[in-house]
């Protein structure tokens, strides 16, 4: 018998506010705003794992650009 994992492909504005170590209000803000890419699937919002990572990135890029 063959094991099959499915890893999760979108995560909820809770779990991502829980990665970034913010609060669901200041991340739902972010969402809003676009600072954090997301799709409305129903009446949620999703958001991929390459999603979370850009918006890092980019806050990574932005405090550099400030220290400079």
């Amino acid at each position: 018998m063959t094991t099959v994992t499915i890893h999760r492909k979108w995560h909820t504005t809770a779990e991502v506010a829980e990665m970034l170590g913010f609060g669901l209000s200041k991340t739902k803000a972010l969402v809003l705003a676009g600072e954090i890419r997301s799709v409305k699937v129903g009446r949620n919002r999703r958001i991929l794992p390459a999603w979370v990572d850009e918006y890092v990135n980019r806050c990574a890029a932005d405090s550099e650009g400030w220290a400079a």
